[in-house]
């Protein structure tokens, strides 16, 4: 058994879970929030045990992985720094150089960090993590496990945009996708529902980012989200596709500057600019169910956008053997569910069994159609630390 920690940094965040390899066993997993604040808060959570939090300043990523690797030891989850083995990093851009995870090496550090322009807030948290890993673990190994990888299978006619050519030669302007690791766990999990012959899954990843993938024999087909994770379906601040002159229109109208409208088209958009509420989906079901009209409308506009990309990929795939919801909402709304399924029933011959959705939540897997359903619909509670934790044993060869 080796010990092994998969890692999700972000710019003032650090998660992690630790995992005993092979068994897949979660040893402990925690959380280092609003790192750089005076209030930051630290916690860590023993298998079976209860939760131990902290809030307290967190100068930086290099303090917050101090306080994991010293929790380790101090809550007994290992007697020893030597028993990890390795560490799994996600890195959300790995552009087209990478279709599958690699061990870091000086010279992929220095590509992850050549490809910032193309997730700028996201590389390099993501280096930041590792740099930080790597001082405190000088002599562990670690692994890249890149968000865009899953979706290196699509062709270029799915992947392209059409736009100057050049864009595409010179500056790797294209479609990449994300969520790779869940849509990958998705695919495997999903194979379980899959009768013999079957192949073709709709994996529907929706939470506060969401984003769904069209999958045959294992491999992504399409993907809904682009460039940046931008587009697609409309999110919880992220608007999805949009007319892209809205924003120099918007622009000539306010003056405010391109970046300007863009960064409300990221940050201020999707859920909760159209419901004014919030960009949590709980608060503006709630408002829903109350009679907000804009929340009632936040709510028809995600499910008809999710349900456009399941009839486009329906199409794609040339039928659809399997549908599968996961993350935030996906696992915990049967509100939300029903009215995505709603949209498609009549087209794609879906239907629902209500019990089962509206019991099948916080972190419960299983069907949530009925046996007559022409597509059966399940929910898989996505686990994309696992996913780290077990390309990072592949690729440094652990046993």
């Amino acid at each position: 058994m080796a010990k092994v920690i998969a890692v999700n940094a972000g710019s003032s965040s650090l998660k992690f879970k630790l995992f005993d390899m092979p068994a897949e066993k979660v040893i402990c997993s925690g959380l280092a929030e609003k790192i750089g604040h005076e209030d930051a808060i630290f916690s860590i959570k023993p298998a079976g045990k209860d939760k131990n939090e902290t809030i307290c300043a967190i100068k930086d990523h290099a303090v917050a992985v101090d306080m994991l690797l010293e929790a380790l030891i101090e809550y007994d989850i290992v007697k020893s720094l030597d028993e990890i083995k390795g560490v799994g990093h996600r890195v959300v851009q790995g552009g087209e150089e990478f279709s599958h995870s690699e061990e870091i090496t000086d010279k992929l550090e220095r590509v992850i960090e050549e490809l910032t322009p193309l997730a700028p807030l996201h590389n390099p948290a993501n280096l930041v993590g590792y740099r930080a890993f790597k001082k405190a673990l000088p002599k562990v190994k670690h692994v890249a496990v890149f968000d865009t990888a899953f979706h290196a299978t699509m062709e270029p006619q799915d992947f392209m945009y059409p736009v100057p050519y050049e864009y595409y030669e010179k500056y790797k302007v294209r479609r990449y996708g994300f969520h790779g690791t869940s849509h990958l766990y998705l695919s495997q999990q999903g194979k379980v529902y899959l009768k013999d012959g079957q192949s073709r899954i709709i994996t529907c990843h929706i939470g506060s980012g969401a984003s769904l993938c069209a999958i045959k024999n294992g491999k992504c087909v399409a993907t809904s989200m682009g460039l940046t994770p931008l587009p697609g379906v409309m999110m919880g601040t992220r608007t999805g596709d949009i007319d892209p002159s809205v924003i120099t229109y918007m622009s000539k109208q306010t003056g405010k500057t391109c970046e300007d409208i863009y960064n409300e088209l990221n940050k201020k958009s999707g859920v909760l600019g159209i419901s004014g509420v919030s960009n949590d989906t709980r608060d503006v079901e709630k408002g829903a169910l109350e009679g907000n009209e804009r929340c009632k409308l936040a709510v028809q506009l995600f499910a008809r956008r999710v349900a456009d990309y399941i009839g486009q990929y329906y199409v794609r795939l040339g039928g659809c053997d399997l549908i599968v919801f996961s993350a935030g909402i996906g696992e915990n709304s049967a509100y939300f569910r029903k009215e995505i399924i709603d949209q498609v029933s009549e087209a794609l011959g879906v239907k629902l069994d209500t019990n089962s959705n509206n019991n099948t939540i916080r972190g419960k897997e299983g069907y949530i159609s009925t046996f007559d359903s022409k597509i059966p619909v399940v929910v898989i509670p996505t686990d994309e630390e696992i996913v780290i934790a077990r390309d990072t044993c592949s690729i440094l060869k652990i046993k």
